[in-house]
């Protein structure tokens, strides 16, 4: 029998829980929304202070731009093995550590005295990231089924996107007065915070079975790969990342250039078009679930292709509107990709999501650096070009082997 002080700390801590977050599909919202702000906040922090640090240390666009591209092949790397760990593991050890393991490396980034130091933390922070949005799309594929995979990544990738902004946001207005050193302080004591809050209120795992058999593993991951709808996803997910990425580097570069000459706050306050994302991701699930997989992303990539395209006018309404037009796209192909994946893969889910992710964070690797080339030689007109082209890659990836699969005879009858 538990001893009572024991006993009455757990009770009290899941009455507190019912309390504050209640109890079923939407009472999980909340803290699923959370850790896809926490996983985030760090990724792409770095894009709002990037023309400081250009400054500081006297540094190229691509130069600059590794400090955001680090981050995401970091991610991209580590994926597919966090996947296999957190199968034998468990999913909310997985997560919750991963969270805590985020503070170490973003506290010392202030510290650093080199352009070099900062590249290596920040791939030290994108180490710890697969722990959140892999184990996570692993958890949310076991714990809810049908409609309820759709709506919940969509929630999660809400909360990724006020992350994403939030980073961005917060970076920016507190370099402004404080430094970009100072505002990574800040960001250190918010994940910190994100850390224990998401310990407390993430319900354990209901369904998870461990799956230690190393040679299984490798056989799963051997049809994963020999299945081509599967890799096409992965494909996809390429693309996506990489016009995500791409234009929301290089786009702090143009607007810090006449004739828009933004300091490090009003390039925060431009990152406010991610805050249409958060409207817009709720609103993606239903979407998918009522037109298909296919037709929600064949409709949303040449919409954000339209949103690059309006970027080029040398108006600072026309380069917000574009990038707000262009943000939306991506973020419903985004959720789009995603709960594919989770409504489709019925084995080693966990490696499915990581190789999917060594994919789309390989992509937004790829942008930092082909699209940082383009910026540097043909000023923001060639990263457009560059990043459309990408776009146009996916769609004709989804066209040719992404359509919806015919029924079977025994299905048919």
């Amino acid at each position: 029998m538990p001893h009572p002080a024991t006993y009455l700390t757990v009770t009290l801590g899941a009455k507190l829980r019912l309390l504050f977050l209640g109890d079923g599909l939407q009472a999980s919202r909340p803290v699923v929304w959370v850790i896809g702000f926490f996983a985030f906040l760090n990724v792409y922090s770095m894009q709002a202070v990037l023309p400081m640090v250009m400054q500081d240390f006297h540094a190229t666009p691509v130069q600059a731009g590794a400090t955001v591209g680090a981050t995401v092949l970091a991610i991209a790397l580590v994926s597919p093995f966090m996947g296999m760990l957190s199968d034998a593991l468990g999913r909310k050890r997985i997560l919750c550590t991963s969270l805590f393991a985020l503070t170490l490396p973003t506290a010392l980034i202030p510290l650093a005295d080199s352009l070099q130091v900062i590249v290596v933390l920040r791939f030290v922070q994108g180490l710890a990231v697969p722990g959140i949005v892999v184990v996570l799309i692993a958890y949310l594929s076991e714990e809810f089924k049908g409609g309820g995979v759709a709506r919940m990544t969509s929630t999660y990738v809400g909360g990724t996107v006020m992350g994403g902004f939030c980073g961005r946001f917060i970076t920016g207005h507190a370099g402004h007065v404080l430094g970009w050193r100072g505002a990574f302080v800040a960001l250190a004591l918010l994940n910190f915070l994100g850390a224990l809050w998401v310990l407390w209120a993430l319900p354990a795992s209901r369904h998870f079975v461990p799956h230690r058999n190393v040679p299984g593993a490798l056989r799963i991951l051997g049809r994963h790969l020999r299945n081509r709808r599967f890799v096409a996803i992965c494909a996809l997910g390429f693309c996506v990342l990489f016009s995500l990425v791409g234009s929301f580097t290089y786009v702090n570069l143009y607007l810090a250039q006449p004739p828009f000459s933004l300091s490090t706050a009003g390039l925060a306050n431009v990152f406010c078009v991610y805050l249409l994302g958060v409207v817009v991701t709720p609103m993606a699930g239903r979407l998918i679930v009522r037109h298909g997989f296919l037709r929600a992303v064949l409709s949303t990539l040449p919409l954000s292709a339209c949103g690059l395209l309006l970027t080029l006018l040398p108006t600072l309404a026309a380069v917000i509107a574009g990038l707000a037009v262009c943000s939306c796209g991506v973020f419903i192909c985004q959720s789009a990709t995603i709960s594919h994946i989770a409504d489709n893969v019925t084995e080693g889910r966990s490696l499915a999501t990581g190789l999917y992710y060594l994919s789309y964070y390989a992509g937004g690797a790829a942008g930092t650096w082909l699209a940082g080339l383009a910026f540097e030689s043909w000023n923001w007109g060639g990263a457009v070009l560059v990043i459309i082209l990408f776009q146009a890659l996916a769609a004709g990836i989804a066209l040719l082997f992404l359509r919806p699969q015919a029924p079977t005879r025994r299905n048919a009858t």
